[in-house]
């Protein structure tokens, strides 16, 4: 197998922090995005969306989007299980999960991606006004998950999922969007603490 990587990039680095979680070694193709490297004829054959990561597997299948490549590496290593065990178990991380990607790093990409000069080639057009709008939806998600931070420990429940690795890194990502996180929102920051510290969110 061969993860085409993206890099610093959201989605690259969610199936990194994955991989590193269960302790799997995939020998990692980098792809240079700020070069637009992911647009590249290679990559295109690969996912005609060129977007990253990619995982190529030995018989040619390719698999793209990050959650699917997540799931294909939990069904082969499903220690630790971090998409859930069992029907219910399961749903309500895909629930936490799927929230995590609609709800959080959807909106800071928004405001990301139409805002900041770096994004100009990538994002055509620009719409600032639509930066700005996502702004306040963002900090009503920040809000919110303070709120049910208040009663777990973690975004799904009481282990560590794959929803806990989606939301850090949109938090993350808030910092290149210029957003920050109010003071006032101590079980988020407390949780932020707790899953940033882990090794894997070095990968």
């Amino acid at each position: 197998m061969k993860l085409y990587d993206g890099g610093l990039a959201p989605n690259p680095r969610r199936v990194r922090i994955f991989m590193a979680e269960k302790g799997i070694d995939i020998p990692l193709e980098p792809v240079d995005m700020t070069q637009l490297g992911h647009k590249s004829d290679e990559i295109t054959r690969r996912n005609p969306l060129q977007r990253l990561p990619i995982l190529e597997l030995n018989d040619g299948t390719i698999i793209s989007e990050s959650v699917a490549i997540c799931r294909y590496l939990e069904r082969l290593h499903p220690e630790p299980p971090l998409m859930g065990v069992g029907a219910k178990d399961e749903a309500i991380v895909e629930m936490w999960q799927r929230r995590m990607e609609m709800n959080f790093l959807l909106l800071v990409a928004n405001v990301f991606r139409h805002a900041h000069r770096a994004m100009a080639e990538w994002e055509v057009p620009q719409i600032k006004e639509f930066s700005e709008s996502n702004r306040p939806k963002v900090m009503k998600t920040l809000e919110w998950l303070n709120d049910e931070l208040s009663e777990r420990e973690f975004i799904a429940g009481d282990r560590y999922t794959i929803a806990d690795i989606t939301a850090l890194v949109s938090m993350d990502f808030m910092k290149p969007a210029r957003l920050e996180t109010p003071p006032e929102f101590t079980n988020l920051l407390a949780w932020h603490e707790r899953v940033r510290s882990r090794p894997s969110a070095k990968a």
